[in-house]
C-alpha cells in the first residue's frame, strides 16, 4: 500500500505548478535549470516527492519569487482552538489555480478594472453553476 503525500508537501508542489505556468516555463525547463528530469518535477508538483530545503531555495530563485511564496495560505500544521489549521485556504482554491484554465480565468479576471463588470462576471458564473447542480466540495 502505497503512503498518501503529506499536505504540505503535496501544496508546495501546486505552487510551484502555479507559478511555472505563471511564467510560462515548461516541466523540461525548470528541470534543466535545477538539473533535474521533468518526471521528479512532476513529482515534486503532485507532492509524490519531497523537496529538500536548497532545492526549494533553488526553486523559488528560479520562478522569481520568494520561499515564503511557495508556503503562503498553505496547511500550516497548526491547529487553532476549532481543531482547524490556521489561516489555510480551502484546498479546491489551490487545486483551481494548479489548473491552467484556473489560472488563466484569474488571470484574465484581475485585468478587469470595472468593479460593476467583475461583479457581473461573478453573478453569471455563479448563475451556470448552479444550473449545474449542488456544490460537491
Amino acid at each position: 500500500m502505497s503512503k498518501a503525500p503529506n499536505p504540505v508537501d503535496k501544496y508546495v508542489g501546486s505552487r510551484v505548478r502555479m507559478r511555472r505556468i505563471m511564467l510560462g516555463m515548461s516541466q523540461e525547463k525548470l528541470g534543466e535549470a535545477l538539473g533535474l528530469t521533468f518526471q521528479q518535477i512532476q513529482k515534486y508538483e503532485k507532492g509524490t516527492n519531497r523537496v529538500g530545503a536548497s532545492r526549494i531555495q533553488q526553486i523559488a530563485e528560479i520562478l522569481q519569487v520568494p520561499v515564503s511564496f511557495l508556503f503562503e495560505g498553505g496547511p500550516s500544521g497548526v491547529a487553532g482552538p476549532d481543531g482547524f489549521a490556521e489561516g489555510a485556504s480551502p484546498s479546491y482554491v489551490s487545486d483551481f489555480l494548479a489548473t491552467s484554465e484556473g489560472l488563466a480565468l484569474t488571470k484574465a479576471f484581475t485585468r478587469i478594472t470595472d468593479s460593476k463588470m467583475r461583479r457581473s462576471i461573478v453573478d453569471l458564473v455563479e448563475q451556470i453553476a448552479a444550473r449545474e447542480g449542488p456544490d460537491k466540495r
